[in-house]
């Protein structure tokens, strides 16, 4: 009897639902201005179980910049709110607003 399983080809996530989770949410993405002149951007309305932490450290590599994890919410240091949505946007989330 042979091993072949016809679907193993296809490129099937593991979770499947992840991506609909993602398109589900509505994120917000806003800027905010901290001590000594200091630019933040805020990712905010995460639901369910998105990995914050590790979408964070992605989003962190690709601009380039620090930021942290706080009470549910992404904060990313400089002045990047149009590029953060894009990149959000590129990996299947919608932006309110």
């Amino acid at each position: 009897m042979p091993d072949d399983d016809p679907l193993d080809d296809l490129d099937v996530p593991e979770d499947p639902l992840a991506d609909l989770d993602r398109a589900t949410e509505q994120l917000t993405v806003r800027s905010e201005e901290r001590r000594y002149g200091k630019t933040m951007v805020i990712i905010e309305g995460f639901e369910g179980d998105t990995d914050r932490e590790s979408l964070a450290s992605e989003l962190k590599s690709a601009l380039g910049t620090g930021g942290t994890v706080k009470q549910g919410h992404i904060e990313l240091q400089g002045d990047h709110e149009e590029r953060v949505r894009e990149l959000l946007e590129e990996n299947g989330y919608s932006i309110r607003g």
